[in-house]
C-alpha cells in the first residue's frame, strides 16, 4: 500500500489532535492529513523527493504521536516480563530493545520499544518505552489492567519525539550535541542542549542511521529549528517515512503486524531472548512455544512485483488458482526503482524465490518471495 492509503485507513473519525509542531509543519508548507488521531505531515515537497533526501542527507520526522511511557516501583521488571516476551531483567542502562505485547492467544497487540534510562533521566523510572500513537491508549489500559499496584506508569503526554534519520544523521546531531557521536544503534542516553533534558537514543524506523529524541514539547520548535538550519538536515513528512520503512523492511502495525498474526510468523522471534523462550511466563507464551517447535501456519513475506504496476494491501495472492495470502503493504520503492509489497503468505509458498501472482485491479501480475531487506540497513554499530 502507499503512505496515502495507509493514512487514510487510520483516519480517526474523533476530533484531530495538534501536535507540538502543529504551526511549523503548516509553515512549511506541508500537506497535513488525519493519522493516529492527529494532524500530521505527509509531505512538503513531495514523497519522493524526500524519501531520496533521507536515503543521501538527514531527513527530520515528528513522530510526537506516538505513546512515551516511563514505568518505576518495586519489581517493575518482573511485572514487565509478564507483559513482555523480551528479557527485560538483562536490559543494562543505556540499551534498548524492540519488543511487543501480545494477547492471551499470542496475537500482537503493539510493537514498541523499551530502554532502561540512565543518567537520571525521566526523574530516575527505571523503564523507558515507546508504543505505537494508534494503539498507545489500548496498550495503557491493557498494561493498567495487567501490572501489579506497586508499579507505577507514567504517560508522558508533554514530551514531543522526533527522529534524525539519514546517512549524515550522526553528523548533525553531533553539531547540535557532540555526545551523541559515541552512541551506536540501540544504545540510548540523556544528554542536554541549551538547558533543555533531551532522551536520545540511536535507533530509528528507516533502515538509516539515525537518532529518536525525546524532549519537553515546549522546546520541540526551538530544537527542530536548530536541525533544520543545518545543511544535512530537511523535514520529512510520513509518506517518506513509509516508502523508507517498506523498503527497510520493517513492519507497521495494523497493517503487517495484528492480534490475528503471529510473533513467529511475523519473523519477529530475534525480540523473545534465549532465557524468555526457555523460561516463559510471558502472556502468549504458549503459541509463541508451538510454533517455534512445529513452526507457523503462515508467514510474513517480501516480495518483488514484475512490472511497474504497484500492489496494494488487500490484493489477493495465490498459486494457480488457490489463494495462499494477502499482501499487507505495497508500493513503488523509489531506491529499488519498481514496485516491492510485503504480505502474509501460507507456510508452503513462502521460501525465498517461490514464484506467486497478486490480483491487482482485476488481472494477475506475477511476483517473488524475495529477501528482506529490499534496500540494505545503515545502522551504526560499530563506534
Amino acid at each position: 500500500m502507499t503512505a496515502n492509503d495507509t493514512i487514510a485507513t487510520l483516519e480517526d473519525a474523533l476530533p484531530l489532535e495538534a501536535l507540538p509542531l502543529d504551526a511549523w509543519h503548516r509553515a512549511r508548507g506541508a500537506r497535513m492529513v488525519g493519522f493516529a488521531g492527529y494532524h500530521m505531515p505527509i509531505q512538503y515537497d513531495g514523497i519522493m523527493a524526500e524519501h531520496g533526501w533521507t536515503r543521501e542527507h538527514a531527513g527530520l520526522f515528528d513522530v510526537s504521536h506516538m505513546g512515551q511511557l516511563t514505568f518505576s516501583g518495586e519489581g517493575v521488571d518482573e511485572a514487565l516480563e509478564l507483559l513482555l516476551p523480551s528479557d527485560i531483567r538483562g536490559l543494562k542502562p543505556g540499551r534498548q530493545r524492540y519488543s511487543m505485547l501480545l494477547d492471551r492467544d499470542g496475537g500482537i497487540l503493539d510493537d514498541l520499544m523499551v530502554s532502561r534510562p540512565a543518567d537520571g533521566a525521566f526523574d530516575d523510572a527505571a523503564i523507558y518505552m515507546v508504543v505505537n500513537g494508534a494503539t498507545k491508549y489500548d496498550d495503557i489500559g491493557w498494561m493498567i489492567e495487567h501490572l501489579p499496584d506497586d508499579v507505577v506508569m507514567n504517560h508522558m503526554a508533554d514530551q514531543a519525539l522526533l527522529a534524525l534519520q539519514g546517512p549524515e544523521a550522526g553528523e548533525a546531531m553531533a553539531a547540535l550535541v557532540p555526545g551523541t557521536a559515541e552512541l551506536i544503534f540501540m544504545q540510548c542516553g540523556a544528554f542536554e542542549w541549551n538547558g533543555v533534558p533531551l532522551w536520545i537514543s540511536r535507533s530509528g524506523y528507516t533502515g538509516e542511521d539515525g537518532f529518536e529524541i525525546s524532549l519537553p514539547a515546549d522546546a520541540a520548535v526551538a530544537f527542530a529549528d536548530a536541525l533544520c538550519a543545518l545543511p544535512q538536515v530537511k523535514p520529512i513528512g510520513l509518506g517518506a517515512r513509509d516508502s523508507l520503512r517498506l523498503e527497510a523492511g520493517l513492519p507497521l502495525y495494523g497493517h503487517d503486524l495484528t492480534p490475528a498474526v503471529s510473533t513467529i510468523g511475523a519473523d519477529l522471534g530475534f525480540a523473545i531472548q534465549k532465557r524468555r523462550r526457555e523460561e516463559g511466563g510471558f502472556i502468549g507464551h504458549g503459541r509463541v512455544m508451538k510454533e517455534l517447535a512445529d513452526g507457523p501456519g503462515a508467514k510474513r513475506v517480501g516480495l518483488t512485483i514484475e512490472g511497474r504496476l504497484p500492489a496494494r494491501e488487500g490484493a489477493q495472492i495465490y498459486v494457480g488458482d488457490v489463494q495462499v495470502g494477502d499482501v499487507t503493504s505495497g508500493g513503488f520503492a523509489p531506491s529499488v526503482g519498481a514496485p516491492i509489497a510485503m504480505g502474509w503468505v501460507s507456510l508452503p509458498h513462502s521460501a525465498i524465490g517461490t514464484a506467486l501472482e497478486i490480483e491487482v485491479r482485476g488481472k494477475r501480475i506475477a511476483a517473488v518471495v524475495a529477501p528482506m531487506p529490499f534496500v540494505p540497513h545503515r545502522y551504526r554499530r560499530k563506534a
